[in-house]
């Protein structure tokens, strides 16, 4: 695989990896299961089961799972056809991943804040 594809593959796949740990730690569909598994990661009687469950806590944990399971889906390396190139690909996709995901919430609140001051406005002119 060329390395112009490889990039290409690389900004690509990131998408699906934010899509999924994005909804697993803040949609309202996961939302009972992420509360158990916050209660547990506070509970917890042992350090090793307070991580685990952080880890669908946060988008930034949870997204290194998601993109191993992708790596293993897709076989994607970066550079190197042998172990080191699944590390890269593995790192960089966290961290292309997770920019998708700042973007993502700085639009979201960006939008929050615009319906909250039409609101307001909204209700200035009604009294």
């Amino acid at each position: 695989m060329t390395i112009q594809l490889q990039i290409v593959w690389l900004f690509v796949l990131a998408i699906p990896i934010a899509c999924v740990a994005w909804t697993v730690t803040h949609e309202e569909v996961f939302r009972e299961p992420r509360e158990y598994c916050l209660r547990r990661s506070q509970e917890g009687r042992s350090l090793g089961e307070r991580k685990f469950f952080y880890l669908f806590t946060c988008e930034y944990c949870f997204s290194h799972y998601v993109t191993v399971a992708f790596l293993f889906l897709t076989d994607y390396t970066l550079l190197l056809q042998d172990w080191r190139g699944y590390l890269l690909a593995g790192f960089s996709l966290v961290w292309v991943a997770n920019i998708y995901m700042s973007l993502f919430g700085l639009i979201r609140m960006d939008l929050k804040r615009e319906r909250t001051e039409i609101q307001v406005l909204e209700e200035k002119v009604e009294k």
